[in-house]
Protein backbone atom coordinates (compact mmCIF):
# COMPACT_ATOMS: atom_id res chain seq x y z
CA UNK A 1 0.00 0.00 0.00
CA UNK A 2 1.28 3.47 -0.93
CA UNK A 3 1.36 6.45 1.04
CA UNK A 4 -0.56 9.19 -0.78
CA UNK A 5 0.14 12.92 0.73
CA UNK A 6 -3.40 14.39 2.39
CA UNK A 7 -3.78 17.84 2.27
CA UNK A 8 -6.09 19.09 5.04
CA UNK A 9 -7.35 22.46 4.67
CA UNK A 10 -9.75 24.25 7.26
CA UNK A 11 -12.36 26.35 5.28
CA UNK A 12 -14.74 26.99 7.57
CA UNK A 13 -16.98 24.28 6.73
CA UNK A 14 -17.03 24.93 2.69
CA UNK A 15 -16.73 22.30 0.35
CA UNK A 16 -13.16 20.70 -0.37
CA UNK A 17 -11.92 19.31 -3.52
CA UNK A 18 -14.20 16.14 -3.47
CA UNK A 19 -17.17 18.40 -2.99
CA UNK A 20 -18.23 17.45 0.59
CA UNK A 21 -18.09 19.98 3.38
CA UNK A 22 -14.77 19.19 5.64
CA UNK A 23 -16.63 18.19 8.52
CA UNK A 24 -17.93 15.14 6.47
CA UNK A 25 -14.61 14.11 5.51
CA UNK A 26 -12.60 11.63 7.33
CA UNK A 27 -9.33 10.60 6.49
CA UNK A 28 -6.63 8.94 8.17
CA UNK A 29 -3.19 9.68 7.97
CA UNK A 30 -2.55 7.38 5.97
CA UNK A 31 -4.74 8.35 3.33
CA UNK A 32 -7.67 5.90 3.65
CA UNK A 33 -11.04 6.75 4.37
CA UNK A 34 -11.97 5.16 7.90
CA UNK A 35 -11.04 4.90 11.00
CA UNK A 36 -7.83 2.85 12.63
CA UNK A 37 -9.28 3.18 16.53
CA UNK A 38 -9.33 -0.96 15.93
CA UNK A 39 -5.97 -1.49 15.83
CA UNK A 40 -5.02 0.69 18.85
CA UNK A 41 -6.85 -0.90 21.04
CA UNK A 42 -4.62 -1.43 24.53
CA UNK A 43 -1.86 1.33 23.60
CA UNK A 44 -3.09 3.37 26.52
CA UNK A 45 -2.68 0.24 29.29
CA UNK A 46 0.94 0.05 27.50
CA UNK A 47 1.36 3.58 27.71
CA UNK A 48 0.68 3.98 31.66
CA UNK A 49 2.19 0.63 32.77
CA UNK A 50 5.41 2.32 31.02
CA UNK A 51 5.09 6.05 32.61
CA UNK A 52 3.98 4.38 36.20
CA UNK A 53 7.71 2.51 35.95
CA UNK A 54 9.20 5.95 34.88
CA UNK A 55 7.75 7.81 38.03
CA UNK A 56 8.48 5.16 40.70
CA UNK A 57 11.92 5.04 39.29
CA UNK A 58 12.26 8.87 40.03
CA UNK A 59 10.50 8.13 43.50
CA UNK A 60 13.56 5.72 44.16
CA UNK A 61 16.08 8.07 43.13
CA UNK A 62 15.04 10.74 45.00
CA UNK A 63 14.28 8.95 48.17
CA UNK A 64 18.16 7.32 47.88
CA UNK A 65 19.81 10.78 46.73
CA UNK A 66 18.00 12.32 50.25
CA UNK A 67 19.11 9.62 52.34
CA UNK A 68 22.82 10.24 51.21
CA UNK A 69 22.39 14.16 51.66
CA UNK A 70 21.26 13.54 55.47
CA UNK A 71 24.02 11.09 55.61
CA UNK A 72 26.53 13.56 54.70
CA UNK A 73 25.41 16.78 56.41
CA UNK A 74 25.73 14.77 59.51
CA UNK A 75 29.12 13.51 58.68
CA UNK A 76 30.08 17.28 57.84
CA UNK A 77 28.76 17.92 61.36
CA UNK A 78 31.09 15.63 62.70
CA UNK A 79 34.15 16.61 60.61
CA UNK A 80 33.57 20.03 61.71
CA UNK A 81 33.20 19.28 65.38
CA UNK A 82 36.27 17.16 64.84
CA UNK A 83 38.48 19.59 63.72
CA UNK A 84 37.73 22.38 65.85
CA UNK A 85 38.11 19.99 68.98
CA UNK A 86 41.68 19.18 67.75
CA UNK A 87 42.30 23.00 66.64
CA UNK A 88 41.52 24.11 69.98
CA UNK A 89 42.86 21.14 71.78
CA UNK A 90 46.47 22.13 70.51
CA UNK A 91 45.86 25.87 70.90
CA UNK A 92 44.81 25.12 74.26
CA UNK A 93 47.93 22.69 74.83
CA UNK A 94 50.55 25.16 73.49
CA UNK A 95 49.14 28.26 75.36
CA UNK A 96 48.75 26.63 78.46
CA UNK A 97 52.15 24.77 78.64
CA UNK A 98 55.14 27.12 76.89
CA UNK A 99 53.47 30.23 75.61
CA UNK A 100 52.83 31.38 71.79
CA UNK A 101 55.41 32.99 69.49
CA UNK A 102 54.04 34.75 66.88
CA UNK A 103 52.24 31.28 65.44
CA UNK A 104 51.16 28.16 67.35
CA UNK A 105 52.78 24.91 65.36
CA UNK A 106 50.29 21.68 65.15
CA UNK A 107 51.62 18.67 66.15
CA UNK A 108 50.24 15.76 63.75
CA UNK A 109 50.39 13.02 66.40
CA UNK A 110 48.53 15.07 68.97
CA UNK A 111 45.37 16.42 66.45
CA UNK A 112 45.26 12.50 65.65
CA UNK A 113 45.28 11.67 69.03
CA UNK A 114 42.70 14.40 69.74
CA UNK A 115 40.38 14.12 66.78
CA UNK A 116 39.97 9.90 67.95
CA UNK A 117 39.13 10.96 71.50
CA UNK A 118 36.62 13.48 70.50
CA UNK A 119 35.01 10.88 67.55
CA UNK A 120 35.20 8.59 70.49
CA UNK A 121 33.29 10.73 73.17
CA UNK A 122 30.28 11.51 70.75
CA UNK A 123 29.61 7.64 69.71
CA UNK A 124 30.38 8.13 66.30
CA UNK A 125 31.28 4.57 65.97
CA UNK A 126 28.03 3.45 67.01
CA UNK A 127 26.03 5.90 65.36
CA UNK A 128 27.84 5.16 61.91
CA UNK A 129 28.93 1.42 61.68
CA UNK A 130 32.38 1.47 59.69
CA UNK A 131 33.35 4.76 60.01
CA UNK A 132 36.61 5.61 58.87
CA UNK A 133 38.15 8.96 59.64
CA UNK A 134 41.72 10.69 58.64
CA UNK A 135 43.58 13.72 60.15
CA UNK A 136 46.40 15.61 57.85
CA UNK A 137 48.03 19.09 59.39
CA UNK A 138 50.13 21.75 58.12
CA UNK A 139 51.48 24.37 59.70
CA UNK A 140 48.52 26.21 60.53
CA UNK A 141 45.69 23.59 60.31
CA UNK A 142 43.74 20.62 61.12
CA UNK A 143 41.80 18.80 57.88
CA UNK A 144 39.63 15.80 59.04
CA UNK A 145 37.82 13.97 56.95
CA UNK A 146 35.61 10.52 57.67
CA UNK A 147 33.62 8.44 55.37
CA UNK A 148 30.83 6.16 56.10
CA UNK A 149 28.61 3.17 54.35
CA UNK A 150 24.71 4.29 53.69
CA UNK A 151 22.52 0.96 53.20
CA UNK A 152 20.14 2.90 50.45
CA UNK A 153 16.42 2.43 51.68
CA UNK A 154 15.69 1.82 48.11
CA UNK A 155 18.20 0.36 46.01
CA UNK A 156 17.76 0.05 42.42
CA UNK A 157 17.66 -3.10 40.76
CA UNK A 158 21.25 -3.87 39.54
CA UNK A 159 22.87 -1.20 41.56
CA UNK A 160 25.04 -1.58 44.94
CA UNK A 161 22.65 -1.34 48.17
CA UNK A 162 25.36 0.59 49.98
CA UNK A 163 26.95 3.57 49.24
CA UNK A 164 30.19 5.42 50.73
CA UNK A 165 29.23 9.20 51.96
CA UNK A 166 32.09 11.27 53.37
CA UNK A 167 32.38 14.48 54.16
CA UNK A 168 35.87 16.93 55.24
CA UNK A 169 36.23 20.03 57.50
CA UNK A 170 39.24 22.04 58.42
CA UNK A 171 40.07 24.40 61.20
CA UNK A 172 42.75 26.84 61.87
CA UNK A 173 44.35 27.76 64.54
CA UNK A 174 44.57 31.64 64.47
CA UNK A 175 46.54 33.72 66.98
CA UNK A 176 44.95 37.30 67.46
CA UNK A 177 47.35 39.93 68.85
Amino acid sequence: MTKRPVRLVVDGGRPTRSGRPMNECRIALTGRRGSRLGEERGQTAVLIIGFALVIAMAVVVVVDASAAFLRRQALNSLADGAALSAADGLQGEQVYAGGLDDRASVDPRAARALVQTYLSSVGAGRRYPGLSHSVTTDAERVVVRVAAPLDLPLPLPGVDRTARVGATAAAVIAISP
